[in-house]
């Protein structure tokens, strides 16, 4: 199990390129950012924290375009792995978004891991044409596709959303068929079966911290749907305990990702050193 930070980027943080290598030389193996390229003024859906339309934070009209920001870090950086909690792939160019997300995998020597989301905001999908009672299947023909353009030497895809003939497209993924693929979702059967057939891996809400019986069920249906090994799976966490820590490790939580006072290059420097101590890293 290895230790990561997740910046809720926004045009007041720390630019990428700033807290990356931090991250990295306070001996953290991961940096994700998330995504939303727009936030409606109106909005009928609410958000899974607050319970209705309202925002926990205004960050989330803020927020960092986040292929650009993970190759602004890819640049000084050479070890952590570039993610993203979570990034909203129907909401983009499905073509467009493979060839941003292998450029960034090639120019950072296979560095990449996409978290993606069904996205609970409705109102922002409907801006760009998303059926909200389709956007699981769009999610799925989306990833098949762009792993076909990562992969396949001559790419097609036939589908009710994503359609093209035989095409070339490099550069390939480093990581092959592609970046190694999380969904950012509630811990419940549906997700987890919709995991088992098109992903690797879970990334948890930020309300989960009890997942014990989420984790033993994911790894069930897993090996009923006959995946090999084990799926990924990616924690956010608030506070290291060792306890908790040591339990999630028997239970094969890949990584644990904490967050990150950015509103300081001083600030942030101390908090990772800080984090790094009590979570014994080098």
């Amino acid at each position: 199990m290895d230790f990561g930070i997740v910046q809720f980027t926004s045009d007041r943080g720390l630019a990428p390129s700033v807290l990356a290598p931090l991250i990295e030389n306070a001996g953290f193996s991961a940096y994700y950012v998330p995504e939303h390229g727009h936030i409606p003024t109106r909005r009928d859906a609410a958000h899974p924290q607050t319970g209705d339309s309202s925002l926990p934070d205004d960050r989330y009209m803020r927020t960092l375009d986040p292929w650009v920001s993970l190759s602004a870090a890819a640049a000084v950086t050479s070890t952590i792995r570039l993610g993203t909690a979570v990034a909203l792939p129907v909401q983009s160019d499905p073509i467009t978004l493979a060839k941003s997300i292998a450029t960034l995998d090639h120019l950072s020597g296979g560095r990449v891991t996409l978290g993606v989301g069904f996205g609970w905001n409705l109102d922002e999908l409907a801006d760009h044409g998303v059926p909200p009672k389709r956007r699981r299947t769009m999610l799925r023909e989306y990833l098949e596709a762009m792993r076909a353009l990562w992969s396949d030497e001559e790419a097609q895809y036939a589908g009710e959303f994503v359609n093209f003939g035989p095409s070339w497209a490099w550069p390939k993924t480093v990581q092959q068929p592609g970046p190694p693929t999380l969904v950012g979702a509630a811990g419940n059967e549906k997700n987890f079966k919709w995991i088992a057939r098109s992903a690797d891996g879970w990334i948890t809400t930020p309300n989960e911290q009890d997942i014990e019986e989420s984790v033993l069920l994911l790894k069930q249906i897993w090996a009923d749907a006959g995946r090999d090994g084990d799926p990924q799976i990616v924690v956010l966490d608030f506070k290291p305990v060792a306890e908790k820590l040591d339990k999630w490790r028997e239970l094969g939580v890949t990584t644990v990702l904490y967050g990150v006072p950015d509103d300081s290059e001083e600030r942030a420097s101390g908090y990772l050193a800080k984090l790094a101590g009590k979570l014994g890293l080098e």
